[in-house]
């Protein structure tokens, strides 16, 4: 039987990884069924030339998985291939907390054959085994004897096979770019993102997040020595293609327990398995010198921090009252001191918020080292703590907003701000966040510091800007690097200024070099 695993774009922009979920059910499917992928987020396709592509690829079986956010393309998607006479099976949060939307027993149409619940490691062989005979469920649940729910062990995780495995649709490199760098054998010819796990769950319960409903509170672990083994395979895999791959930790809090996080950093740095990697990390974690010196030495670039709010009463009041917006400052600090740049999410349209919030954070922004700031406004998922006290407070403007998915605009009444100020407000920050002259001003902060650093987060911000104002065509990329010719071409100017002295000097080229390693006690 031939699968095809799709995941619906994101509604917003391409510039993102692949889904983990989709290889790791490759992984799992049994043998004897060959199974193919598509991410809408690396191509893009039509409901039409989806439905092209099953029929003409003889696929039997069509497996969904979404978010919220992209449940409205998935329904549409699922609609199509099964008009076509092919059976879905849809997964994911979405689907998990809201299954009798997907079969149509809320009154709405029915979109899936079977819905996968919960994490679906257990579920998906059986899945596959009952569609091959023709006799799918509606509904799988990962139970034990006692008919509980059961979350799977990750010590026995599946190898996901990246040394052979075809990513070609996730290479990040534009394609008029990649004959220059074949031309000049660069090890850029590629550039993919790869998503890693190395645990699942987090205890902390944040009003308005899906994970603990999904994944649970306690934390499940895989063994050090199979994520060390995946990296090795990317590392090999990187250097026989002439590419350049990264990892993305899409661990929800990758340094929830610190001690094992530091073990997990130790063997990476023992077994030589570094990659450059980024991962998210709660601000009160990264208070840690050791911690933060290892996810440097181990390759760490970025950190995702949920910071969400500059105002500790906001912070209460979605039960994230673990920020402490006092050492903000002082944490981004310790990573920029070891060349590890941040990633700082902030929520706007909080209960506490009020005009000039956007004004107010930017404020506090300039006084830190560069990050990457992305902004949004506070959404109420289905069956979150959040959505269930704001239904119950009767401030639910769209009480079903994912059928209706408009990025970046609010689903219920804010307290103390309209929804229009809301959205003026993210758009201010975003405005000013990623100008032209917002560029030319980090990279001016960081002038001291190896150019490939200073490289890594003018393309970093270029990619974050498309966030909020995608540019998803070739068009699109020559005028946003045109609007930023001046940062860029000062680049460029400083990199030969400093090969030509480190030349005539005869000394090693600092931006060649690594950075020092914070276990070497000479290292500042």
């Amino acid at each position: 039987m031939k699968i095809l695993l799709y995941n619906p774009d994101n509604g917003v922009t391409r510039n993102f990884m692949p889904h983990l979920w989709m290889f790791l059910l490759q992984a799992l499917t049994p043998p004897g069924h060959e199974v193919l992928l598509i991410d809408g987020n690396a191509e893009p396709m039509s409901d039409a030339e989806l439905v092209r592509f099953v029929l003409e690829n003889k696929i039997s079986l069509v497996g969904i998985g979404a978010m919220t956010r992209m449940i409205a393309k998935a329904y549409r998607v699922a609609d199509a291939v099964r008009a076509a006479g092919v059976p879905v099976v849809m997964g994911g949060p979405h689907v998990t907390e809201i299954p009798d939307e997907a079969l149509g027993r809320d009154g709405g149409p029915r979109h899936a054959d079977a819905v996968a619940l919960g994490e679906a490691d257990e579920t998906w062989p059986r899945i596959v085994e009952d569609a091959a005979r023709g006799q799918l469920k509606e509904v799988y649940t990962p139970t034990d004897e006692f008919g509980q729910e059961r979350k799977p062990s990750l010590q026995e995780y599946p190898r996901i096979p990246w040394d052979t495995i075809n990513i070609d649709q996730f290479n990040r490199i534009p394609a008029f770019a990649k004959p220059v760098m074949e031309h000049f054998r660069t090890e850029w010819e590629t550039f993919h993102i790869i998503p890693i796990e190395s645990g699942r769950g987090c205890p902390y319960g944040c009003e308005f997040c899906t994970v603990t409903g999904f994944f649970g509170d306690s934390i499940r672990f895989r063994s050090n020595e199979s994520i060390v083994r995946e990296m090795l395979e990317l590392k090999a895999r990187s250097r026989r293609t002439h590419g350049k791959i990264a990892v993305f930790f899409v661990d929800d809090n990758f340094a929830i327990n610190a001690k094992r996080t530091k073990a997990l950093l130790r063997d990476i740095i023992a077994a030589g398995a570094q990659l450059s990697w980024v991962g998210q990390i709660s601000a009160n974690l990264l208070r840690d010198d050791e911690l933060v010196d290892l996810i440097a030495d181990s390759g760490g670039k970025w950190i995702f921090i949920g910071m969400e709010s500059i105002d500790a009463a906001n912070l209460a009041s979605v039960n994230k009252n673990f920020n402490k917006p006092a050492d903000y400052s002082a944490v981004l600090e310790r990573l920029a001191r070891r060349n590890v740049y941040a990633i700082t999410s902030f929520i706007f349209g909080l209960d506490n918020d009020v005009p000039g919030v956007a004004e107010r954070t930017l404020r506090e922004i300039s006084q830190w080292p560069p990050v990457l700031p992305v902004f949004g406004q506070i959404t109420p998922f289905p069956a979150t703590p959040l959505y269930d006290r704001l239904k119950k407070e009767g401030r639910l403007t769209r009480p079903k907003h994912w059928l209706d998915f408009a990025p970046f605009h609010m689903a219920h009444t804010p307290m103390k701000m309209t929804i229009p100020e809301v959205q003026s407000e993210v758009t201010e920050a975003w405005q000013n966040s990623y100008s032209p002259a917002a560029t030319r001003r980090a990279l001016n902060s960081i002038r001291n510091e190896p150019v490939p650093y200073r490289i890594s987060h003018l393309i970093a911000r270029l990619f974050f800007r498309g966030i909020y104002f995608p540019q998803k065509s070739t068009w699109a990329w020559l005028k946003l690097i045109a609007q930023n010719r001046t940062a860029i071409f000062g680049l460029i100017r400083d990199s030969f200024t400093r090969w030509n002295g480190a030349k005539n000097d005869g000394l090693p080229l600092a931006f060649d070099a690594p950075p020092p390693s914070r276990t070497d006690p000479a290292a500042p």
